[in-house]
C-alpha cells in the first residue's frame, strides 16, 4: 500500500500541491483526474522520487520513503511511465526488456509478454526502440517493461498523449487487461473518459488539493455511470 501524508510542493510562490492526504491500496487500478494545472503529474512525480516535496510523508508498504532516490525507489517496486516513452537507439525490444526484467529473459518469455500487449512478437522482438517505432508502438512496449518488471505501484502519466484514435482504443483494451498482468497498485494519470471508465477508484485533484466539492463529484458519477453503471470515487480519508 502507498500512502501520502500532508504533502506539500510549492514553486515560483504558487502552491501546486497543498496538503495532500491519500491512500491507495494494493490490487487497485486507480485513475486520478482534474483539470490542467491541478497538481497530478507533479504528485506522481512526487510519488517516483522525481520531485521532492516541500514537506509531508510518502510510506510505501509501511517504509517511508520520502527522502528515498528514484532509483532505490524503482529496486523497492515503485515504476513510472512518462507521457512520451523514451527512445533508445541502438537497444532491441529484446534487450530491453531483459533490462527491465533485471534477470535472464529468455527470447519466449520475451515473446509472451509482447503478445499480451498486442505486438506481434516475432515482428518486434528484434526491432530498435527508435524513431521507427510510432506513438502506440513505444506505448504498448513501455507497458511491457512495466509488466516484466513485476513491480508493486505502476504510475502512468496521461498514457493517452501523443497516440492517434485507433492506438488508443488498444492501449483501453491492454489497461483493461492489466489487472491480470500486474499485482499491485495502478495508478493513471488521465481525464480520458474512457480511462476513467475502467477504474477501480478515481480520485478527484483540482487547485492541488483533493476536491471535496460535492457538484463536482455528481457531475463525474453522473458521467461514469452513463457510461458503465457505479464507481467508486475517492473523496479525503473515504470511499462512496
Amino acid at each position: 500500500m502507498l500512502e501520502l501524508q500532508n504533502i506539500c510542493f510549492e514553486r515560483e510562490g504558487r502552491k501546486i500541491l497543498d496538503d495532500i492526504s491519500l491512500k491507495l491500496d494494493s490490487n487497485k487500478f486507480i485513475v486520478m483526474t482534474g483539470p490542467n494545472g491541478s497538481g497530478k503529474s507533479t504528485l506522481a512525480k512526487i510519488i517516483m522520487g522525481i520531485e521532492k516535496p516541500d514537506s509531508g510523508k510518502i510510506i510505501f508498504d509501511g517504509k517511508d520513503i520520502t527522502n528515498l532516490t528514484i532509483d532505490e525507489r524503482a529496486n523497492m517496486g515503485i515504476s513510472f511511465a512518462f507521457q512520451q516513452p523514451v527512445r533508445f537507439k541502438g537497444i532491441t525490444v529484446f534487450d530491453l526488456l531483459k533490462l527491465a526484467s533485471k534477470k535472464d529473459l529468455n527470447r519466449k518469455e520475451a515473446c509472451d509478454i509482447l503478445s499480451k500487449v498486442g505486438l506481434c512478437a516475432k515482428e518486434y522482438v528484434d526491432r530498435e526502440v527508435n524513431s521507427s517505432l510510432s506513438g502506440g508502438e513505444l506505448k504498448r512496449i513501455e507497458i511491457a517493461t512495466v509488466v516484466v518488471r513485476k513491480t508493486g505501484v505502476t504510475i502512468f502519466d496521461e498514457p493517452e498523449a501523443g497516440i492517434d484514435l485507433w492506438s488508443f482504443g488498444n492501449l483501453i483494451e491492454i489497461f483493461e487487461s492489466m489487472r491480470e498482468m500486474i499485482k499491485g497498485t495502478t495508478l493513471i494519470i488521465s481525464h480520458q473518459e474512457r480511462i476513467l471508465n475502467i477504474a477501480d477508484e478515481i480520485v478527484l485533484l483540482k487547485n492541488g488539493k483533493i476536491d471535496k466539492d460535492e457538484n463536482s463529484k455528481k457531475m463525474l458519477e453522473n458521467t461514469i455511470e452513463a457510461n458503465r453503471g457505479c464507481c467508486r470515487v475517492r473523496k479525503e480519508g473515504a470511499k462512496i
